[in-house]
């Protein structure tokens, strides 16, 4: 039904000619104009070759097939969608990686939602509509990570309900985005605030509650409805998927449902099957306790890992644990990307670093089952970009040619005394300092000289001509606390020059020098402020850089 180039001999409009001679076979020929050689190529409006029309009781040239699908009946919505995933062989991971076993990947990240949770968003809802505690006309809120609450999104959607997500601040704002699509009221809560807090996510949620009438909270930690919906249907999936009978199955932990029913489920129907649960280091949740001491304080990974052991989580049923750092997880998401064409996130690669591990010592008749997540779609602007891995240190960049300043410190650049404000600084006052100074951003500091944030202008108008914050509201409220950018004195000018790329501006923090930054108060007046890393908690500002800054210094040194 489309065909390839039918040549007129000239070249115009049905082929392509050079010199007055068309060009076949692929073999370049000299177009006549000084004597420049191009290669073949085909007109993309060339006339159709293929006579086979409709009408036409001509048999087909074209070869026709259908994929193989179970269920052929159309839809009465989305949510008839969830579940019932494809369970892929990773056939080129276990050749790379000299593995004797069948490894395979559940796909979860293909549920119509993209991700493992909308198995539990239908679940919870679905339970709570039966036992009565939720009803036409009434509001869902829940705390979470983020994949729960597009889930519990997309399933209100389709049902009617007002949905409300309580979710920390450094999740990606791709799943905000996703959420706020379908119609869902978003909450930020500070990362930082534990979950005993009250501005965690989990007791804002709470809070919220108590002030939206005739509203819910799903208890994703606690219900059992989370780790039910996974022993009802992805362990029973993955069972038929494989005949019966598995020797291993890896697993995330985060809210603890997924491996709770799937392990459940295995130690009942397939005793044999070894349950892994896979956890971040600086989370706590695997066991024993001493394997959970680590010097890191926090991770980029999402979706997994707490500060708490949630109620879900049935520890009983996980025979081993394994711990994980962002950079293995990161790497491997996009190893099963590119090597497997799985469009995973980064708590899949996590789960697969894992698997691979644990299964050199599986023999030839032996299969392992890793649970895939969500997908790579939550995570665009972040593992998935190089700058991003770079910053990180997850990957190293091939130079191609070295400049002069790549290794150079960043503290090369010699900043001046920067000029911040106190987080009691009204929006008025930070404003007229951000004016005089001719800045778009203005750092926050604590009178110990730690960083508290910024103050950037674009926020700060947003803010303002909203209505959200007033000219003498403290900038406590308008300043950014996270999704600004941060490097060390000590790390390289390359390093930096990689994070101004897609960023007006880096935060130069340093744990060792005694800096003097010129503060505003709340009363207009300029303080000196002396921070000393030893004297507080947290980091501490050297400088702030911005791209003119950074092309400034190569103007001044290019000659050295």
């Amino acid at each position: 039904m489309n065909g390839g180039p039918v040549s007129n001999g000239n070249g115009h409009p049905n082929g392509n000619a050079y010199n007055g001679k068309v060009a076949r076979n692929g073999c370049p020929r000299t177009n006549g104009v000084n004597g420049v050689t191009e290669p073949f190529w085909v007109r993309p409006d060339c006339p159709r070759k293929c006579t086979w029309h409709l009408g036409t009781t001509e048999k087909s040239p074209h070869v026709h097939y259908r994929t193989s699908n179970d269920n052929r009946s159309a839809f009465q919505s989305i949510l008839d969608s969830v579940g019932d995933t494809p369970l892929v062989r990773l056939a080129r991971i276990e050749k790379a990686e000299g593995l004797k076993c069948e490894l395979y990947a559940k796909c979860e990240y293909m549920n119509p939602g993209g991700s493992v949770k909308d198995r539990i968003a239908m679940r919870m809802i679905e339970d709570a509509e039966r036992d009565g505690r939720l009803k036409p006309g009434y509001t869902i809120i829940e705390p979470t990570s983020g994949n729960t609450g597009i889930g519990l999104a997309l399933v209100a959607a389709v049902k009617g309900y007002r949905c409300v997500i309580v979710i920390p601040d450094r999740m990606s704002e791709e799943k905000i985005h996703i959420m706020n699509a379908l119609g869902a009221e978003i909450v930020r809560t500070p990362s930082a605030a534990k979950v005993h807090m009250p501005d965690s996510h989990v007791r804002t949620a709470y809070r919220l509650q108590t002030e939206i009438e005739n509203s819910i909270v799903l208890q994703q930690y606690v219900t059992s409805g989370n780790p039910v919906a996974h022993y009802d249907t992805t362990a029973e999936e993955i069972l038929e998927q494989c005949g019966g009978s598995l020797d291993m199955v890896v697993a995330g932990t985060g809210t603890g449902g997924t491996i709770s029913g799937i392990g459940r489920k295995m130690k009942e129907k397939c005793p044999k099957c070894q349950v892994v649960g896979v956890d971040p280091f600086g989370s706590i949740i695997a066991q024993p306790d001493n394997i959970n001491v680590t010097k890191v304080r926090g991770y980029e990974m999402e979706g997994m890992g707490h500060d708490f052991i949630p109620t879900a989580l049935d520890r009983s049923v996980i025979d081993q644990w394994f711990k994980t750092t962002d950079k293995d997880s990161f790497i491997m998401a996009r190893r099963l990307i590119k090597e497997e064409g799985l469009l995973c996130g980064g708590s899949s690669g996590a789960n697969i670093h894992a698997a691979v591990e644990l299964c050199r010592d599986l023999e030839e008749d032996q299969k392992c089952v890793v649970i895939l997540p969500d997908s790579v779609r939550n995570y665009m602007t972040r593992f998935l970009m190089d700058n991003w891995m770079i910053e990180r240190e997850f990957v190293e960049e091939e130079p191609v040619n070295r400049e002069w300043w790549w290794d150079l410190p960043v503290t090369a650049l010699e900043s001046s005394t920067p000029v911040t404000v106190l987080p009691t600084t009204s929006c008025q006052e930070a404003l007229d300092v951000m004016k005089q100074q001719g800045f778009d951003q203005i750092p926050v500091v604590n009178l110990n000289g730690t960083m508290a944030g910024v103050v950037i202008l674009n926020k700060l108008m947003v803010n303002l001509s909203s209505g959200k914050v007033r000219f003498t509201d403290t900038v406590e409220n308008s300043m950014c606390s996270r999704g600004f950018k941060k490097i060390s004195g000590s790390d390289s000018l390359r390093k930096l020059s990689v994070m101004l790329e897609d960023s007006n501006f880096v935060i130069v923090t340093h744990n060792e020098l005694r800096c003097e930054m010129a503060a505003v108060n709340s009363n207009g007046d300029t303080l000196t402020i002396t921070g000393n890393a030893d004297g507080g908690t947290g980091s501490h500002l050297y400088g702030i850089v911005t791209a003119m800054d950074f092309c400034l210094y190569l103007e001044d040194n290019a000659e050295k």
